[in-house]
């Protein structure tokens, strides 16, 4: 691990004018062969940018962290039934939370599921969605694969048990954050500030980038933007939701495949709309379409849930190791459905 800087950033202002580049971009010049230079990064909880630097794989001549800026872990009722969850809110915080697990229960169910206890107390939400992928060769110092810059995918070929079953060219990573599977099926938001007090707001769907869109990068973060904050959409009369995890054992491991579904239903029963998103199946959450429109304008039973478990799986490639997933999810998107209409 290289010596660095440590910037103790107390405004959001601060924090953006201090950094000169994001996390992603830092990595890229690396791999590139540049030197540190000047570069500054943002930290949040700090995990994933601590396994980055002793991995070799990130070397800034500083790290701006924000956590001494104050209000920016708070999680606040916004006016109209809304929620607005600051980025440095810990997952621990956030899976106890009282409004949260009340009004938004696939989303305590996902980060109660993230982690161990220890990571949770530390981990930010906003941090949880802007991790890099968990692909072990784009973690592996050794290979130089597309996501670093490179020119090749050693996943596609290689081994690929945990990697996507859809998207999955040319890049097979999966994305990392398990909250962002109940995130993205809830409506969220995301709001970006820089240095200039501007503020952007994107849909949480929108701002997360397939390879097909850039290679080197999971999102829309630009340079000097500090993720401020994590809005959810006031829910209408009869919403239910589930969000399911599968690893290979009952503990903090990485899920194998994870699901979340948020239906709204009518007063006769029936389903007005369905949102479902698969996590660990492709670089982005993924949204199971086809099987979200099954669902509308129907009553919700067993038979309807394993159509709608079947159907989520339409348009999959699995690669040569990782198609158990196709009966994982299938099963997961079955159980939540049933899950959330019964709920």
């Amino acid at each position: 691990m290289n010596r660095f800087a440590w910037v103790n950033a107390r405004t959001i202002e601060e924090a953006s004018a201090a950094v000169s580049a994001t996390v992603a971009d830092a990595m890229t010049e690396l791999a590139g062969n540049a030197a540190a230079g000047d570069t500054a990064v943002l930290k949040a909880g700090g995990v994933d940018v601590l396994d980055l630097l002793k991995e070799g794989l990130l070397a800034p001549a500083r790290i701006v962290s924000l956590r001494g800026i104050p209000g920016l872990d708070a999680v606040v009722e916004e006016a109209g039934g809304g929620l607005r969850i600051g980025s440095m809110a810990t997952l621990s915080r956030l899976a106890d939370h009282p409004v949260v697990r009340r009004r938004y229960p696939a989303l305590s169910e996902a980060v109660r599921a993230s982690a161990s206890p220890q990571i949770r107390n530390v981990a930010t939400l906003g941090g949880n969605l802007l991790q890099r992928p968990r692909c072990w060769y784009f973690r592996a110092h050794e290979y130089h694969c597309l996501r670093k810059g490179g020119g090749h995918c050693f996943a596609i070929a290689g081994e690929n048990q945990y990697h996507a079953i859809f998207d999955n060219r040319p890049c097979a990573i999966v994305h990392p954050s398990t909250a962002a599977t109940a995130l993205v099926a809830l409506g969220a938001t995301v709001e970006l500030a820089d240095a200039q007090g501007a503020v952007r707001q994107v849909l949480l769907e929108d701002f997360f980038g397939p390879p097909d869109r850039d290679l080197q990068r999971e999102n829309d973060l630009k340079p000097r933007e500090v993720l401020t904050a994590i809005r959810l959409p006031a829910l209408p009369a009869g919403t239910h939701m589930a969000h399911l995890k599968q690893g290979e054992k009952d503990s903090f491991d990485w899920p194998l495949a994870d699901v979340a579904v948020v239906l709204e239903l009518s007063p006769d029963g029936s389903c007005r709309k369905a949102a479902l998103v698969l996590g660990t199946a492709a670089p982005v959450p993924h949204r199971a379409k086809q099987a979200e429109g099954l669902l509308a304008g129907k009553h919700i039973g067993e038979d309807l849930a394993r159509e709608a478990g079947r159907a989520a799986l339409e348009g999959a490639t699995p690669l040569a190791k990782n198609a158990y997933k196709l009966p994982l999810f299938e099963t997961l998107v079955r159980r939540a459905i049933l899950k959330a209409a019964l709920g």
